[in-house]
């Protein structure tokens, strides 16, 4: 069986999201409304801001789902994990280090940024896990936590090494479906 790259397919995600996205805003009665609006205007199709954009996707694909179940939505659960997802992406300190076999990340922050680091290393750890020929785990420490990525390919280590801790954190598809569970109150936050 092929294995297709991680880059391409989070180069996948990232496209078809902006695409469903487009769709999203661009019904064919939401263009004849814009354009009167507009006077045949194009107008833009991203939200402004990525959180914002994410939550206008995940809003458009619930209110477009004749299933949704509105009594357990919660967009504002979504909304936390997209500050959390923010706030470790801008916010949290990182060092790495190699050790036989291994590279170890630390990372630290405080208030906010503590909790999201706390929340959302240990479950990423678990989908990095699941990677062939890695093994990670993750534990929380008072200022943060610490995830060991660990293979026997020393071509691997360099990869996981030059991704760096927040190159790591990006990878894997699962984030989309992972927002959308969360949004319909199928899935508690990480």
């Amino acid at each position: 069986m092929r294995r297709i790259p991680l880059a391409g397919i989070a180069a996948l995600a990232i496209l078809l999201g902006s695409f469903q996205i487009s769709l999203a805003q661009h019904t064919p009665n939401m263009h004849a409304a814009h354009s009167a609006e507009a006077g045949d205007t194009m107008l833009p199709t991203e939200g402004g801001q990525s959180a914002f954009a994410a939550m206008a996707e995940i809003v458009a694909i619930l209110i477009d789902d004749p299933d949704t179940d509105w009594s357990k939505v919660n967009i504002s659960a979504l909304r936390e994990h997209l500050v959390d997802m923010n706030e470790l992406t801008l916010n949290a300190k990182a060092t790495q280090a190699k050790e036989a076999g291994a590279v170890v990340f630390t990372i630290t922050g405080e208030g906010r940024t503590l909790r999201a680091i706390q929340s959302m290393v240990p479950a990423h750890t678990k989908e990095l896990d699941k990677i062939e020929g890695w093994t990670a785990s993750a534990k929380t420490i008072p200022t943060g936590a610490i995830m060991i990525v660990a293979s026997k390919s020393d071509a691997e280590l360099a990869k996981i090494a030059a991704l760096g801790f927040f190159g790591m954190m990006s990878i894997g598809a699962h984030h989309q479906p992972h927002h959308l569970a969360m949004a319909t109150g199928n899935m508690m936050m990480h």
